[in-house]
């Protein structure tokens, strides 16, 4: 069973690396279209009334915090699976940093940059 090894083939690392790398793009590409919406919103001036405006500007606010906010979230995740890139280059990618063993490929094909097995995850959740 895979929770003996101590680490995964390279084969799967492979297989990981492939996966990450394709998700990573896609990050970066998200991020950058957030970026340069937000970039747009700031530099979008109008001429229109001014009740209007205000009213505007509020929900135009919020949008830029809620854009910055996933900009921030989008950030966190890129910088997540370029660690684990750096894991698979150490080939200790898919050890939970808690327990040792690895980590299900179910878990890591769903959540790439996971460090931490779900057991080790809901023993943090429960301290």
């Amino acid at each position: 069973m895979a929770e003996n090894k101590k680490r995964y083939s390279d084969e799967d690392l492979a297989e990981f690396k492939e996966l990450i790398e394709h998700k990573l793009e896609l990050a970066q590409r998200e991020y950058q279209d957030i970026v340069d919406t937000l970039s747009a919103r700031s530099n979008n001036s109008d001429d229109t009334l001014p009740t209007y405006k205000a009213l505007e500007e509020g929900s135009a606010g919020q949008s830029k915090e809620e854009l910055n906010a996933m900009a921030l979230r989008q950030q966190k995740f890129i910088q997540g699976l370029q660690a684990a890139l750096v894991r698979i280059e150490n080939k200790t990618y898919g050890v939970c940093r808690e327990t040792g063993n690895l980590i299900p490929k179910e878990r890591l094909r769903a959540v790439p940059h996971a460090t931490l097995s779900i057991e080790a995850k809901n023993m943090r959740d429960h301290r």
